[in-house]
């Protein structure tokens, strides 16, 4: 499991401050994009109507995910244990695969914002709410 340093934590919690403010857009665009890469994906949206990506559901969800991710940042120290109940609902209800969020912070906070250092440690703690959220299907 990848370890989050105590300045990989405070780099994580410092940009995703930075993340809160645009997390609705963010979200709705990491989403749009992971339908289309993955098509796949769309089989876990499948009663939804429109899965372009300016409907009105992609939006929604897009916050939702953004909002669990942000949620995961306040529970850095304990991903696990306080991502449970959304852990649950993927594993037993959803039965979603997790995969990274993260596909979009570059074109939102590029040059001295989104670093390699900050991207290596975003990557860490993804690689942390990715296991959180997987905990149930073991």
């Amino acid at each position: 499991m990848t370890t989050l340093t105590a300045k990989d934590k405070q780099v994580v919690r410092d940009f995703f401050g930075k993340v809160g403010k645009n997390a609705e857009k963010i979200g709705h665009e990491a989403l749009a994009r992971t339908l289309v890469v993955y098509p796949q994906t769309k089989t876990y949206f499948a009663h939804w109507k429109d899965l372009s990506p300016g409907s009105p559901m992609v939006k929604k969800h897009g916050f939702t995910v953004m909002r669990g991710v942000l949620d995961a940042v306040d529970k850095i120290d304990d991903i696990v244990g306080g991502l449970l109940v959304l852990s649950e609902l993927h594993a037993f209800r959803l039965r979603i695969d997790p995969s990274p969020c993260g596909i979009v912070f570059g074109l939102y906070f590029p040059g001295d914002e989104f670093t390699p250092e900050v991207h290596v440690s975003v990557d860490k703690f993804l690689a942390r709410v990715a296991v959180g959220l997987s905990d149930k299907y073991r």
